[in-house]
């Protein structure tokens, strides 16, 4: 197999790829042995009709076929030689076939080249968790303005499934920690994220782009009938939240593209749960301190 490699830009890659010999002779071989077996030629009986006769009958259809089963095994082997990390699936052009030789283009969509560096060490600044009795007290005046309650007492404590008010005093506290807690580890992983990111400058692929895109107004819309609105005005939207979504879009890929390159620096497997894995590698590497 003969590849050839041209870099249009920083995520497009054309490649030149030809094969001759046995490779396409046999599939072609193959291919006609099973057109024989089917192929209804007057005068002769299935699997009986000379070679040349099937050749004069089907040739289009063979040829055909060898395209259909020989291009994606070929496309795939050239893949792995070149070592291409493709991101979505190839264009072919300019295919040429004959007897003993296949050879075509494939246009592909790549992942950039990011020189990821300075990962490790990141400073992360945290806070510890307190919840002073004050805002539990305000949250227990906002919790019985919303229930219509008199007074804030045991049995208001009783008609909500705790045993005092106490006990309910507790647990509004804790529900305020949680959501402090989930608040700060929001933070802390934007923080890391934009660390990671922002001193590096390399172009989208449009493929991966478009794909978020239509994620993310797909959710969008799902979000709006659950809500209620008609299938008519959801529509009449989908222009509007394109244009509102694409800066979100964006900012996801160049956030998956560079822990993906973090990934593969440091072995971490390429499936779904890499982000989490990268994020995770990002938290223990990183200098921590509590906030004064």
């Amino acid at each position: 197999m003969k590849t050839e490699v041209k870099k249009i830009d920083n995520t497009k890659r054309e490649m030149l790829v030809e094969v001759a010999g046995e490779v396409v002779k046999n599939k072609f071989e193959d291919v006609f042995k099973r057109i024989a077996k089917e192929a209804k030629v007057p005068g002769f009986r299935p699997g009986n009709a000379p070679r040349d006769i099937l050749e004069k009958h089907y040739a289009t259809s063979a040829h055909e076929q060898v395209l259909k089963e020989l291009v994606p095994d070929i496309y795939n082997e050239a893949v792995a030689k070149e070592n291409l990390d493709v991101i979505e699936l190839p264009h072919i052009s300019d295919v040429k076939l004959e007897r003993e030789k296949l050879s075509f283009k494939a246009t592909v969509e790549v992942s950039p080249e990011i020189n990821v560096k300075n990962y490790k060490g990141i400073k992360i600044e945290y806070r510890k968790i307190n919840v002073s009795p004050d805002e539990a007290k305000r949250s227990l005046s906002s919790l019985k303005e919303s229930q219509g309650a008199k007074e804030l007492d045991d049995n208001f404590a009783k008609a909500l499934g705790y045993p005092s008010l106490t006990e309910l005093e507790a647990a509004m506290t804790r529900q305020i920690a949680l959501r402090k807690d989930d608040q700060q580890r929001r933070r802390i992983e934007n923080e890391v994220v934009e660390a990671v990111t922002k001193d590096l400058n390399f172009k989208l692929p449009d493929s991966l782009v478009k794909r978020q895109l239509d994620d993310l107004v797909r959710h969008a819309k799902v979000d709006l009938a659950v809500k209620g609105a008609p299938r008519e005005k959801i529509d009449e939207q989908e222009a509007e939240m394109k244009k509102n979504l694409q800066a979100e879009a964006e900012k996801q890929v160049r956030v998956y593209l560079v822990l993906s390159a973090i990934a593969k620096r440091e072995n971490i497997p390429q499936d779904d749960h890499m982000p989490r894995a990268c994020m995770e590698l990002l938290f223990r590497e990183a200098e921590w301190k509590e906030a004064e």
